[in-house]
């Protein structure tokens, strides 16, 4: 499988991205967000759809699960460690999973 070369978003993507999806910030260079589901079970449901949607994308964020809170990190490491539009489509497509909840 041929991987094609993923371009870093510039600043002005980014700020676009983030104003149209609210929770979202810029943190370490990653694009990142916390989610808090009611429960504890409602979180790791999140955490599997999340590596459902992942590896479909095979493109996987960094997650951390603190009881039922789940941070996701969103960064292209074959694009120098920057955020790409992949980064950008799979955040979105989390907040609409999460929504769905």
């Amino acid at each position: 499988m041929r991987r094609r070369m993923k371009t870093p978003l510039d600043e002005q993507k980014i700020a676009a991205f983030l104003e149209a999806h609210p929770g979202w910030r810029v943190e370490n260079g990653m694009l990142c967000r916390t989610f808090e589901a009611p429960t504890f079970l409602r979180a790791v449901d999140f955490v599997v759809d999340i590596a459902k949607l992942s590896e479909a994308a095979d493109h996987h964020p960094d997650i951390d699960v603190r009881w039922r809170k789940v941070t996701l990190r969103f960064v292209t490491h074959d694009a120098g460690n920057r955020i790409t539009s992949l980064d950008a489509r799979l955040a979105a497509e989390c907040s609409l999973v999460f929504a769905a909840l």
